[in-house]
This record gives C-alpha cells, sequence and structure tokens, in this order.
C-alpha cells in the first residue's frame, strides 16, 4: 500500500500545531536551512527547494516592494507573480536535479513511507513551492 503525502511549515511543528501521522517522515525541501529547521525535521533535501537565481530573485523583489510600503505578505505574493515564481520552479523541477529529487520520493511514497514537506512558509497568508511540490508528486503518483 502506497503511502501518503503531506505538507506543512516549521512553525507549526516546532508550536505543535499541526497533527501529522507519528510514522511520517518530515523531509526538508529547503535549499538554505537553517540550524533550527534541522531539529524540525528528519531529512532535508536542498534539491527541492527552490534554485538560488530564483531565490534570490523573489527575495530582492519582495524587499523593493517592502520598501515601497507592501506589506509582507503582500509583497511576497506579489513578487511570486511578478518573477513567475511557480512556473519557474515547475521548470526546475523537470530539470535533471529537481527530477531526480522529486523521483526519490516517489520511490519512497510508492514503497508505503509516509512523507511531510516541510520548508519555511505559512500558506495561510503566502504562496509556497511546497505546495507545488505536493501537487508534482501527486500527480506523479497517480
Amino acid at each position: 500500500m502506497p503511502g501518503q503525502v503531506h505538507d506543512t511549515y516549521v512553525a507549526a511543528i516546532q508550536h505543535d500545531l499541526v497533527d501529522l501521522p507519528d510514522d511520517a517522515r518530515r523531509i526538508g525541501v529547503v535549499r538554505r536551512p537553517t540550524s533550527w529547521f534541522h531539529g524540525a525535521v528528519d531529512e532535508n533535501v536542498p534539491a527541492l527547494g527552490p534554485p538560488e537565481d530564483l531565490l534570490e530573485e523573489a527575495t530582492q523583489r519582495e524587499e523593493d516592494l517592502k520598501m515601497q510600503g507592501i506589506c509582507d505578505d503582500d509583497a511576497q505574493n506579489v513578487a511570486w507573480d511578478e518573477v513567475e515564481f511557480a512556473e519557474r520552479y515547475w521548470e526546475y523541477l523537470e530539470t535533471e536535479e529537481g527530477s531526480a529529487a522529486v523521483e526519490e520520493l516517489v520511490k519512497r511514497v510508492r514503497e508505503g513511507e509516509d512523507l511531510v514537506l516541510v520548508c519555511f512558509e505559512n500558506t495561510e497568508k503566502k504562496r509556497c513551492h511546497r505546495t507545488i511540490l505536493r501537487e508534482v508528486l501527486e500527480e506523479r503518483l497517480s
């Protein structure tokens, strides 16, 4: 029986705001994890994080928008659209590096492992690459 794919953000784990299956493996999908991030996940797969150039471009645009007086959440979402973050991350997941990392997770789920994709963003107000990654995984598992 195949496993399941879940997703959440690190603060939800740290503050016990999410109910996850006990045996689910917490997989960080962060390109640049902090030291405290490692304590909340079982492993991190940097290849599943957005590529550095995309992260830098989105972060710079978000900072520019904040300097113009746009609030944090709105600035992130506007920057996401302006740099075509979702489209570019999808494309990255089709590259050799991204695809290999995705296929490894697909294999694990097919073998019955429950996985929880973990990154930094609370998706109640901001968009996040892990929701795209989850869609890609679910598509490849179907």
